[in-house]
């Protein structure tokens, strides 16, 4: 009976401590439950609590924006984002689609003077089109040539392009464009990227003119300035009174740095000073120039050069060792002669020497280049200027020596022509006709030894006389086709003819600005074209300025014809 009762007793306990345990559970379960609803409660305030916030925060933003877009475009708001599309074309000025002409016609930004915009790169994601950060996207400003571009996409210039973007742009970039105000620029500082622009004659006019194909600036921008085949690249270190300016219309105080020489390639053009009576020693790669300079003041040099008693004697030494090099000279502003553009040339094999006297119309004061050619191998040389003394006068002695000769009691040779002295002639003929041949073919008739004359040898093509060894380099300068960058191919000596008078991509000195410009192709003007004005002086004689006799504005290139028909000035 015990048993049973303290059986039933236990089981009994047993019973109520699990109903306790479920009951506890239960409790900590729902109290475990309304946590958790309280913790997503509590998310999703914060969630619903940032979202206003973002959005407030993007209204200001778009507020602040649409305020600076308002202050930047002085009333004009005008943001797009475009197709970026590249177009060949000088200067900084892109090509909007119609639709942007419209925009800005009904905001009257055509009545504020010049447009400008600022152009930004904009990077495509997978979610949304983002904004690069502000120090790694390209963002550059620029003026407007047309609105001909077709919609959704912009036509950039090389400069604004290369400016923009990087090796690893997309086929397609997208661009942003707003529409800014910008102040009239009053200072620059530029750096050359290399050595030698500040060679160039008069490289501060030459700037100018290259500026004006260009609406703005801005920092940080590379600007290319081209001369002739070669372009140099500036870079925009500093602007005032802006970060950004525009150039239209207004004088800019420029400085111009010496260029960063750690970072200067080896291959590029420089001008070496080569003083007279000094030496240069160095080596020359087959195919490439090294250059130099020297100039002709108006001292004692040219004193002694007008005089006609000396000559400017120009010395190449070079080592025979299986190279060769050619030899030329220029006059600035041709500052670095080539094989098919300079004054003058030789190509003698082995050491050359070129004579510069008074009687070479050519010959001036002013500042002369040399440039010297590897024309086979690597080749080293020593290179020379010297005044030369007593140029005249050692000339006039051979020439008296000579005419003193023909006075004496003598008779021609009927081998060599030469004239003899009657009282050896015989003898001398005798030996003449043993050793000495003359050249029979038309025109030639050059006096040789029988070794000398078996090497004696004729070009085909032009039948310039020559000795075996000198042949074939004859062929290769003045025979082998040459191409000009104009794309036409020619010889040499039509070479040189064609670049000196009939090449769209020659250097002129314009009659207007007095630059050294590329004549380009002939005027569009029927009237131009007869004046005889390069594609450059018909428009650059078309800027006006005011008449010195009456004040009126007149074109420049119609300036003459003014004075004559209004001011009966000749």
């Amino acid at each position: 009976m015990d048993f049973e009762l303290r059986r039933a007793r236990e089981k009994l306990e047993k019973e109520q401590r699990e109903r306790k345990e479920r009951a506890r559970l239960k409790v900590l379960k729902e109290r475990k439950a309304k946590e958790e609803a309280q913790k997503q409660k509590e998310a999703l305030e914060a969630v619903q609590r940032s979202r206003r916030i973002d959005a407030v925060q993007a209204q200001l933003k778009a507020d602040q924006q649409m305020q600076e877009n308002l202050l930047a475009g002085r009333g004009i708001v005008f943001y797009r984002l475009l197709e970026a599309v590249p177009y060949q074309g000088g200067g900084d000025k892109i090509k909007l689609p119609p639709s942007c002409f419209t925009e800005l016609s009904d905001q009257g930004a055509f009545d504020k003077g010049p447009l400008y915009f600022q152009l930004s790169l904009v990077q495509e994601s997978s979610s949304s089109i983002q904004d690069i950060d502000k120090e790694k996207q390209g963002t550059t400003h620029s003026g407007v040539l047309e609105f001909t571009a077709d919609e959704g996409s912009v036509g950039l210039p090389p400069h604004v392009w290369n400016n923009l973007f990087s090796e690893g742009t997309p086929e397609s970039p997208l661009v942003e464009i707003r529409y800014v105000w910008l102040p009239k620029g009053t200072y620059a500082k530029l750096q050359p990227e290399r050595v030698g622009f500040s060679d160039l004659p008069n490289h501060k006019a030459i700037l100018e003119t290259s500026l004006r194909q260009h609406a703005t600036l801005s920092q940080g921008d590379i600007l290319t300035v081209n001369y002739g085949e070669l372009a140099y690249k500036l870079r925009v270190l500093e602007l005032k009174p802006s970060s950004s300016v525009s150039v239209l219309e207004t004088d800019i105080e420029v400085d111009i740095v010496d260029p960063d020489t750690s970072s200067e390639k080896t291959d590029e053009h420089v001008l070496m000073p080569l003083s007279f009576g000094m030496s240069q020693i160095g080596t020359v790669e087959e195919g490439k120039f090294v250059y130099y300079k020297f100039s002709v003041d108006n001292n004692i040099i040219w004193e002694k050069l007008s005089s006609g008693n000396s000559c400017i004697e120009v010395k190449l030494e070079s080592e025979t060792g299986g190279g060769d090099t050619d030899l030329f000279i220029s006059k600035h502003p041709l500052i670095f002669p080539t094989r098919h553009q300079h004054e003058w040339s030789s190509h003698d094999i082995g050491s050359k020497t070129l004579i510069l006297s008074s009687k070479d119309e050519s010959l001036s004061v002013g500042t002369y280049s040399i440039g010297i050619y590897g024309f086979k191998g690597v080749t080293k040389y020593k290179i020379s200027v010297v005044v030369q003394e007593n140029f005249n006068q050692k000339v006039g002695q051979q020439a008296s020596s000579s005419v003193s000769s023909m006075e004496m009691d003598t008779e021609q040779c009927r081998n060599c022509k030469h004239y003899i002295p009657t009282r050896t002639i015989a003898l001398h003929e005798a030996y003449c006709r043993r050793h000495i041949v003359v050249c029979q073919r038309a025109g030639c008739g050059v006096v040789l030894r029988i070794e000398e004359f078996n090497n004696h040898v004729h070009c085909d093509r032009c039948g310039q006389a020559f000795q075996q060894v000198e042949l074939e380099k004859h062929m290769k300068v003045f025979h082998e086709p040459l191409h000009c960058p104009c794309g036409i191919t020619l010889e040499k000596e039509q070479m040189v003819e064609h670049q000196a008078s009939v090449c769209p991509l020659r250097l002129i000195t314009c009659r207007f600005c007095g630059d050294m410009v590329q004549a380009g192709n002939s005027a569009m003007d029927v009237r131009d074209r007869l004046r005889g004005l390069s594609e450059h002086e018909s428009v650059c004689g078309s800027r006006t300025a005011p008449c010195d006799s009456c004040g009126r504005s007149v074109m420049l290139k119609d300036m003459d014809i003014h004075q004559i028909a209004v001011h009966q000035k000749g």
